[in-house]
């Protein structure tokens, strides 16, 4: 089986290279695709890591986010992540901002957004990437970000005013 490699970019989103995964260090920077989720009363679709993860198990972060692999973009990228993570097929996601990271994860992160009304029980989760998924009011986020900001991946104050 070919291990996929991760895209790794220089400080101008270019790509200089691939590597595996488990060989990456501080310095390398990589591209990320994710999906801000909302309905149509302002609601917010976020995803609790599993447990088990090794970066940031157990934290809240956007419904759908995922590594860009080797041959991908970050368009094709966030389509296969939506269908894998909760079976979102054939939507139309809306290009938003890319935003640089830097530290602990150090990459760029292309971010999209949708807005869709459905159930949490609609949604088909993955078992080994996704603990949960729930709605959040943005009152009730904001609440909760100031006053757990640890339960929630850093990226979630960029996007709250998607």
């Amino acid at each position: 089986m070919d291990i996929a490699k991760i895209i790794i970019v220089n400080e101008n989103d270019r790509i200089i290279g691939y590597k595996k995964r488990e060989t990456l260090n501080q310095s390398d920077i990589y591209r990320v695709s994710a999906l801000w989720i909302k309905n149509s009363k302002g609601e917010i679709l976020l995803a609790q890591r599993k447990f088990d993860k090794k970066n940031d198990p157990d934290k809240w972060g956007p419904a759908v986010a995922g590594t860009n692999d080797k041959g991908e973009s970050y368009e094709s990228n966030i389509i296969k992540e939506a269908e894998e993570e909760i079976g979102l097929k054939n939507h139309n996601f809306k290009k938003n901002k890319k935003i640089r990271y830097y530290g602990k994860h150090n990459h760029f992160c292309q971010w999209f957004t949708y807005i869709i009304d459905r159930k949490i029980e609609k949604f088909t989760i993955q078992k080994d990437e996704v603990e949960q998924i729930k709605w959040f009011k943005k009152n009730e986020l904001l609440n909760e970000l100031s006053q757990n900001p640890d339960k929630f991946l850093k990226s979630i104050k960029d996007c709250i005013n998607f």
